[in-house]
């Protein structure tokens, strides 16, 4: 079977070396050495000031929301994976959907202002694919309208755009360490965020409100990683310059062979160091994608429909129509991509593919 994706995993050996500190120690969770050791080890390779390794890469986004969300309308993007909308939602706030680029598939910065009303009070816009949005004109609309910006960046792990880590734009970045992701702790996320007073209020906020083991600083949840995640981080780490060589491998496979006059790929965006996190391509229309999906798992193989439906049609959003978001879900599929997909599997989903769009 050739999946979506494949967790790529260090030899266990080293995993357990790792796990082996955790043992000794009896330290199993509460921001153990292994979960500071690599939120260091973070920090210098993503050039970021500050971070907070959490659980998931959800609670940081609803811990984001808690903060600025003050049960406001958030103006954000159908084109995401449902956790950004769910968040919203789960912390009593309303989704108000502004509808996506049509290339870059991000959030369009130019229709934010008119979805602004008295009650927002945030913007959540998703780096879709580790593709910035417009972070500049964002940043100005934000600032014009006193608005907080919360970048679901959980496809974005290593993305540097104009030169400097996509994670530091924005109040507050999230990521995933998700078993899929490109850097993982089998599950798990971050916090990313410059100013040292929201800074303290996520680090307070993630560890219910702890301001030393005996005071409450405020309210809090429990978002804490294990320190079983953070082995499998530290033992990852290492090889995050072969797995980002190995998926450009792929990605450089697709581009060379696929036949663009009868599928769109994902343009990145202008002055971005891309990670290589997914491989989306849009066909011509729905029945197309559906041809080519029936197509492609007669042989075995099995992509995605990253991401379907568009998250305005979900019944607890009840957002207005998204035309061109609806558009794209309809028609986008997230083709195989990992680490040690073999040559000859590439040549099969590139050869049945344009043999079913021509």
């Amino acid at each position: 079977m050739i999946p979506v994706t494949k967790t790529f995993l260090p030899p266990q050996e080293e995993y357990n070396l790792f796990v082996k500190r955790a043992w000794d120690k009896a330290w199993l969770t509460n921001r153990g050495e292994l979960t500071i050791e690599l939120e260091d080890k973070l920090k210098k390779h993503l050039e970021v000031s500050n971070l907070i390794i959490t659980n998931n890469g959800t609670i940081p986004i609803q811990i984001a929301l808690k903060l600025f969300g003050k049960g406001g309308e958030i103006i954000t993007t159908p084109f995401s994976y449902v956790a950004t909308s769910a968040a919203i939602v789960w912390e009593n706030c309303t989704p108000v959907f502004v509808d996506i680029h049509p290339d870059y598939l991000t959030i369009d910065e130019t229709k934010i202002e008119a979805a602004i009303t008295p009650k927002t009070t945030a913007i959540l816009a998703t780096h879709v694919f580790g593709n910035p949005c417009h972070v500049i004109e964002i940043e100005k609309i934000a600032k014009k309208h006193n608005l907080k910006v919360i970048y679901d960046a959980a496809h974005s792990f290593g993305v540097k755009y104009n030169n400097q880590s996509v994670f530091n734009f924005g109040d507050v970045s999230t990521c995933s360490f998700h078993a899929t992701k490109l850097f993982h702790t089998g599950e798990g996320g971050a916090i990313f965020c410059d100013d040292k007073e929201t800074f303290h209020q996520l680090y307070y906020s993630h560890n219910f409100g702890h301001d030393g083991p005996l005071a409450f600083h405020g309210l809090g949840i429990n978002a804490k990683i294990s320190e079983l995640q953070s082995a499998m981080g530290l033992a990852v780490f290492p090889y995050m310059d072969h797995i980002i060589a190995e998926r450009k491998k792929v990605v450089d496979f697709y581009n060379e062979n696929l036949n663009f006059k009868t599928v769109q790929s994902l343009k990145v965006r202008e002055n971005t160091e891309w990670n290589y996190s997914y491989y989306p391509v849009i066909f011509s229309s729905e029945a197309v994608l559906l041809k080519v999906q029936d197509a492609l798992a007669a042989e075995n193989i099995f992509p995605r429909r990253y991401f379907y439906p568009s998250l305005n049609t979900i019944e607890y959003t009840k957002g207005d129509t998204m035309p061109i978001s609806e558009s794209v879900a309809s028609r986008i599929l997230c083709l195989p991509l990992y680490v040690g997909i073999a040559e000859t599997d590439l040549e099969k989903i590139v050869q049945i593919i344009n043999k079913q769009t021509l």
